[in-house]
């Protein structure tokens, strides 16, 4: 299978059990999760050969972070041993109209630490096909943004297709210096994948006719956000991710894909939420494993959004989906009935 490569920071989740308020909370699950790590998890449940690199305290809670992507068969190996604390989140589930919350505490991580002498990206990217990152890692500071800069060089010069998330967060960085570092990194970038709400946070694009906040949609105008990103970029695809959100609780899921001549739309999924943490980045998943297992412009975005959807059923940031699971989704079996 191809080898895929994913960088970024891997953190510590901690939240209340059930639909506990942190204020009610007098005890708090733990598990680890992080955009890259949950792509390079989704891919090799797929049977990819999956890569994570970051950077991780040698102590035992660093150690229980790599132990978590080493039991979903993730090569650990070029992740970086080193710094002192790895980077935590807190999360409260929402619940009907109460929108989940994210608390971060990552100022002083490992990968915040990092340097970029930290990583040879030649020897991580032999034999690689594909790499991957997200808008999350570059907004941590100016150094990590060098280090995925550097990343993508090297990907570009061994002739490895790049793809990034935009994944904007605000409580990371203004949209000003998101635009600025991200429009850098986008020269190097081959697939772009995006929410409803990135293009205009991080670009300044912004689709026509539709509002996030009631649950509206205007394909057409997602169409024009995605002619514009891949004019001013020259991206070979750009991914959207629709999403209308009815509650917390209650999601209409699609996505659109745009190849450079033709616009492809998925059928809409009507969810009901487990856990919402890491939907995008299965759907990244998803769409890297569709187009490296050969499938058409239509069968990639439906393989992608059936994944996304399936991760939305499922507690924790990772995707724990099979290639079988997910086919059958696309491929019209939605029934949810018990299989025996």
């Amino acid at each position: 299978m191809a080898k895929v490569v994913t960088f970024g920071e891997l953190m510590l989740r901690l939240a209340p059990e059930g639909y506990y308020r942190f204020v009610q909370a007098d005890k708090l699950g733990a598990t680890f999760g992080g955009g890259e790590a949950n792509v390079a998890v989704s891919l090799a449940n797929y049977g990819f050969d999956a890569s994570f690199v970051t950077k991780l305290p040698k102590h035992e809670i660093g150690q229980a972070a790599v132990n978590s992507l080493r039991r979903y068969g993730v090569d650990t190996s070029d992740i970086v041993r080193g710094g002192d604390r790895v980077g935590i989140y807190y999360l409260e589930k929402g619940a009907s109209q109460r929108p989940s919350k994210v608390i971060y505490d990552r100022a002083g991580s490992a990968i915040y630490t990092a340097d970029k002498n930290d990583f040879d990206w030649n020897k991580i990217l032999e034999g690689a096909d594909w790499f991957h990152f997200t808008g999350i890692t570059p907004a941590l500071n100016d150094t990590v943004a060098a280090i995925c800069l550097d990343a993508c060089k090297a990907a570009k010069e061994l002739g490895v297709k790049i793809s990034c998330d935009l994944n904007y967060r605000n409580k990371l960085w203004s949209k000003e210096k998101a635009g600025q570092v991200m429009g850098e990194l986008c020269k190097y970038v081959d697939v772009c994948i995006a929410n409803e709400e990135d293009a205009a946070d991080v670009f300044g694009i912004k689709a026509a006719d539709t509002d996030v906040t009631k649950g509206t949609v205007n394909h057409e105008g997602y169409k024009d956000v995605a002619k514009q990103l891949a004019d001013r970029f020259g991206f070979e695809k750009v991914a959207i991710t629709l999403r209308e959100s009815i509650s917390a609780n209650d999601n209409n899921w699609s996505a659109m894909l745009y190849d450079g001549n033709e616009y492809y739309f998925s059928k809409k999924y009507k969810m009901h939420i487990v856990d919402r943490v890491g939907g995008g980045d299965s759907f990244g998943g998803g769409l890297i494993a569709a187009t490296l297992s050969g499938y058409d412009p239509q069968g990639i975005i439906e393989f992608a959004v059936a994944a996304s959807c399936l991760k939305h059923s499922i507690e924790g940031d990772y995707n724990m989906v099979t290639m079988e699971e997910v086919q059958k989704l696309a491929g019209g079996d939605g029934s949810g009935r018990v299989q025996r």
